[in-house]
């Protein structure tokens, strides 16, 4: 038998709106607005530059910046539409709905419409963690960081509540720049992984929802 698809992948777990990797490392991603860094005039965009240098000189762990570039998706959009439009009692009004509808469709036709959208990965790995740990529990994490967190509930919290102060200081300093975030979810996490590993099939084959799902093992 060939060997399962997740053997080569470096997520091990998706759990309470965190990813877990093979290493034992954990995962974080923060969804982002962006800044019109060109429209800003010179004292603001200074003013961003000296916040971003400050934000950066703050880091002591490592961060990941994500920019996705994506063919724009309106197929729930469309849907919207042509059910407002069943429900539409006035004719010419139906009509127009319609005629939108086909107009809207032809442009991304003719057009390739990107959009883009902006992520902060958080990283923590346990052996970055400032509490003192004996030498077998340092042994036993590094030989078996997977089964350990999986086990061990109450690690995998800890390590959780770590990992959330970290994103919470990075959401803070965002912020400051002007640039809101939001901590993906379990379902937004596991729609991003899809979409980035299978940007064709993502396309025409949508991931279901997360209560259709038995994630119980």
């Amino acid at each position: 038998m060939p060997a399962p698809v997740q053997k080569y992948l470096q997520m091990a777990e998706f759990r309470d709106d965190i990813v877990i990797m093979h290493d034992g490392t954990l995962r974080a991603v923060l969804m982002c607005s962006s800044v019109n860094f060109a429209l800003k005039g010179e004292d603001e965009q200074n003013a961003l530059i000296s916040s971003y240098m400050q934000f950066l000189n703050s880091l002591d762990h490592p961060l990941q910046i994500v920019i996705q570039s994506r063919k724009l998706d309106i197929e729930g959009y469309i849907r919207r539409l042509k059910e407002a439009e069943k429900l539409q009692q006035n004719e010419l009004l139906r009509n127009q709905i319609a005629g939108y509808i086909d107009y809207i469709g032809q442009l991304i036709e003719m057009n390739e419409i990107m959009t883009k959208k902006f992520f902060v990965v958080v990283p923590f790995h346990p052996a970055g963690s400032k509490k003192q740990r004996s030498f077998f529990t340092r042994v036993q994490e590094t030989l078996f960081p997977v089964e350990i967190i999986k086990v061990r509930k109450e690690v995998f919290s800890k390590y959780k509540e770590e990992l959330m102060l970290r994103v919470n200081n990075i959401r803070s300093n965002l912020q400051s720049m002007g640039i809101d975030s939001v901590a993906l979810d379990t379902q937004g996490l596991i729609e991003l992984y899809y979409n980035c590993y299978n940007p064709t099939t993502s396309q025409n084959q949508k991931i279901k929802d997360l209560t259709q799902f038995n994630l119980e093992r």
